[in-house]
């Protein structure tokens, strides 16, 4: 009997155990693939070497993404200012990138404030067009403006790094060979600690937040920036001058760092709305917003040290 039960109940574990590895090979391939095609599209516009070519890339991406987490948020059932936000957004890309073609980068600041302030006018006079009665007028003007500075005023710092270096002498800008740096760091960070914590992974890392993450997965992310990172500096050290060596250890192991709380950001987000992916349009990836959520906090950072560290 006690035979009888363990030779039906050994297959059960085999045929378990080889579904979870197909299932996860499954999303690895699929992950890669999406990645690849994403690459792709990138590389496209490298070879243009046109900044209106980046820009749309990013103008697209966060529009998208922040479409995406008003998705999300409604199935709180809080209603936000879909619409009202969508536009606030498109404005503040387009004018932002227009306004460092024509100004520079130093005069950015400026911007900026007005850009808040103008977010904050808004969004209260969208509101007045609707009842007041409760709580939910207000957490529908904060979710919306939340969404607003963690989507594209976050991710716009990939527009600033663009034109933050100095144009060559055809007058292009050269800023899109830092951009390859941060995203393969940053990605790199994402792909190595999905490896190390699937291959490796047994000591939760943030258990209340993504019981899937790991500490090894957080050590492989961070293996993986690092050389991801130096990969790029031994491919163009010349495109990449401000950096030097140290800076890009430094800068690739801070990336991959900070690449983790981004994704654990958005878990946050994905755990408070009760969803799994923001959308379903990449394969093995989710949505835009799966697929951005490192660099809205990787690009800031990159900016930042090279504003402040670097020369530039």
């Amino acid at each position: 009997m006690v035979e009888g039960s363990g030779s039906a109940y050994l297959p059960d574990i085999e045929e378990m155990e080889h579904r979870g590895m197909t299932a996860a090979r499954r999303t690895f391939i699929s992950r890669l693939a999406s990645t690849l095609t994403l690459w792709a599209v990138i590389a496209a516009s490298m070879a243009l070497n046109n900044a209106y070519g980046f820009f749309a890339i990013i103008f697209v991406l966060a529009l998208m993404a922040l479409r995406e987490y008003f998705a999300m948020v409604k199935q709180l059932g809080t209603p936000v200012f879909t619409l009202t936000g969508m536009l606030c957004a498109a404005v503040y890309l387009v004018a932002g990138f227009f306004y460092q073609v024509t100004h520079g980068n130093e005069a950015v600041p400026q911007l900026e404030m007005a850009v808040l302030a103008g977010f904050l006018f808004v969004i209260f006079a969208r509101q007045m067009w609707r009842k007041v009665a409760d709580r939910e007028p207000l957490e529908s003007v904060a979710y919306t403006l939340f969404g607003l500075l963690y989507v594209p005023w976050m991710f716009n710092f990939m527009t600033k790094i663009l034109f933050l270096p100095p144009l060559d002498a055809s007058g292009a800008v050269t800023g899109q060979y830092y951009l390859v740096f941060l995203l393969v760091a940053t990605k790199f960070s994402d792909m190595g600690a999905y490896v190390f914590g699937s291959l490796f992974g047994r000591h939760p890392f943030a258990p209340h937040i993504s019981p899937k993450k790991t500490w090894e997965g957080f050590w492989g992310a961070l293996v993986a920036s690092l050389l991801g990172g130096m990969w790029v500096y031994a491919l163009m050290p010349q495109r990449l001058s401000a950096l030097r060596f140290g800076d890009v250890m430094v800068l690739s192991l801070l990336l991959g760092a900070v690449a983790v709380v981004g994704d654990l950001a958005e878990s946050i987000i994905k755990r408070s709305t009760q969803t799994k992916d923001s959308s379903r349009m990449l394969p093995g990836i989710g949505g835009t917003l799966d697929l951005i959520d490192s660099l809205l906090f990787t690009a800031p950072l990159m900016y930042f040290y090279l504003r402040w560290i670097t020369d530039l």
